[in-house]
C-alpha cells in the first residue's frame, strides 16, 4: 500500500458537495486528513460533514461562492484559524452552460451562445480558480509547502462542440497550472492538474443517450469514468508519492480518441 503522507493534512475541496469533488473530500478523509469542504449549497453541509468523518477524517464545511474574493478569503482564515494551516487546495468547483458559438439552420442564425453563458462560466471555472489560489498561497509560502491541484477536462486540450465557454476555461487552467507552477516552486509549492474525460455524474445525466454513446465510442475503455477514478488521481497528486510531479496535466480518460 502506498504511503500518502496525508493524515492530519489540511484538505480545502471546491465544488464538494457532489460528484467529483465529494468523491475526492471522502477520499482525502479515507487518509485521515482534514477535509474542509466548500460548496455555494448550504443546504449540503450537514450530510457531507457527517459523510466525511464517518470516511475517518475531520470535517469543516464551508458555504462558499467562489467566485466571491470576500467569502473565500474569509473562509480560508476560517480555516486557518482552526487548523493552522493548509497544506492542499483543490480547485474543483465548476458549471456548464452549452450553447453553439452560433446555430445556423435554413439560411439564418436560430441562435448564439450568450454573453451571460460565457460571463458564467468563465467566472467559476476560471477566475475562481484564480481567486481561491490567491488567498490559499500566500499560507503555504509561510509554511514552506504545499499543493494546488485545479480541475481541468479533455475539453480544454482537444475543444469540444457547444463548449466554447467550457473549454476556454479549462484550457485556461492548464496555462494557469503551469505558469503558477514556474512561479511558486521555489517556495515548495507544487501545482498541478487533472483532465479527467467524461465522468458519470450529475453533469453529464442531461445529456441525450446518443450523445453518451458517442463518447463511450471515442473512449477505449469504452465507458464512463467514475468520480472515484477521478479522486484518486488527485489524491496521489497531492501526496508524498508525487513529491517531484509539478506542472503537470494528467489525463484521466480511459484513453479518449478525439475526432474518432
Amino acid at each position: 500500500m502506498i504511503e500518502t503522507g496525508l493524515k492530519d493534512r489540511v484538505v480545502i475541496v471546491t465544488g464538494a458537495a457532489a460528484g467529483i469533488g465529494r468523491a475526492t473530500a471522502l477520499r482525502f478523509a479515507a487518509e485521515g486528513a482534514k477535509v474542509a469542504a466548500w460548496d455555494v449549497s448550504a443546504d449540503a453541509g450537514a450530510g457531507l460533514t457527517e459523510a466525511i468523518e464517518q470516511a475517518g477524517g475531520e470535517a469543516l464545511f464551508q458555504a462558499v461562492d467562489v467566485t466571491d474574493r470576500t467569502a473565500v478569503e474569509a473562509a480560508v482564515a476560517e480555516v486557518v484559524a482552526r487548523w493552522g494551516g493548509i497544506d492542499v487546495l483543490v480547485n474543483n468547483a465548476g458549471i456548464v452552460r452549452d450553447a453553439q458559438l452560433v446555430k445556423y439552420k435554413n439560411g439564418e442564425v436560430v441562435s448564439t451562445m450568450s454573453d451571460e453563458q460565457y460571463d458564467a462560466v468563465l467566472n467559476v471555472n476560471l477566475r475562481a480558480v484564480f481567486v481561491c489560489t490567491r488567498a490559499v498561497v500566500p499560507h503555504m509560502i509561510g509554511a514552506g509547502s504545499g499543493v494546488v491541484l485545479n480541475a481541468s477536462s479533455v475539453v480544454g486540450l482537444y475543444g469540444n462542440f457547444g463548449q466554447t465557454n467550457y473549454a476556454a476555461t479549462k484550457a485556461g487552467v492548464i496555462a494557469n497550472t503551469k505558469t503558477w507552477a514556474r512561479e511558486l516552486g521555489r517556495y515548495g509549492i507544487r501545482v498541478n492538474a487533472v483532465a479527467p474525460g467524461f465522468v458519470a455524474t450529475e453533469i453529464l445525466s442531461a445529456m441525450p443517450q446518443k450523445v453518451l454513446d458517442g463518447v463511450k465510442a471515442k473512449t477505449p475503455l469504452a465507458r464512463m469514468g467514475q468520480p472515484e477514478e477521478i479522486a484518486e488521481a488527485y489524491l496521489w497528486l497531492a501526496s508524498d508519492a508525487a513529491s517531484f510531479v509539478d506542472g503537470t496535466v494528467l489525463s484521466v480518460d480511459g484513453g479518449m480518441v478525439p475526432g474518432t
